[in-house]
């Protein structure tokens, strides 16, 4: 699963939320696939189960997962991004290209970088 940070500045909610989201962009949790229920989860992270449900709610109404009455949460077949989700993405991948530009790392390398993160997560779908 992964890990909470009761240090974090981000709320044990959101850390949920964005867990979920990461399992899923990295594959861990495929299309389709059940999600551990709130009880499961609030076990496993000690977490109230209200702030599991939160989260639930928030992927749900952001596509990225569905539930099914009385069988459970599942991963969604695709996700349609929130333009400004999507924008502030998108800023902060031009942040961190100028940051590497800045630093001496040459284009090339950039380019083939993403290239190669591009050509893994299509490999998978």
């Amino acid at each position: 699963m992964f890990q909470l940070d009761l240090k974090s500045k981000r709320s044990i909610y959101e850390q949920i939320v964005d867990g979920i989201k990461r399992m899923i962009i990295s594959g861990e949790l495929a299309a389709g696939a059940k999600i551990p229920s709130v009880r499961e989860l609030s076990a496993g992270l000690t977490v109230n189960p209200n702030t599991i449900q939160k989260a639930f709610r928030t992927l749900e109404q952001q596509g990225w997962i569905y539930t099914v009455p009385g069988r459970g949460s599942f991963v969604s077949g695709s996700h349609q991004p929130d333009p400004d989700d999507q924008k502030v993405l998108l800023d902060s991948v031009e942040r961190s290209v100028k940051e590497l530009l800045f630093s001496g790392t040459s284009p090339d390398t950039i380019r083939n970088f993403v290239d190669r993160i591009i050509s893994e997560r299509s490999g998978k779908e």
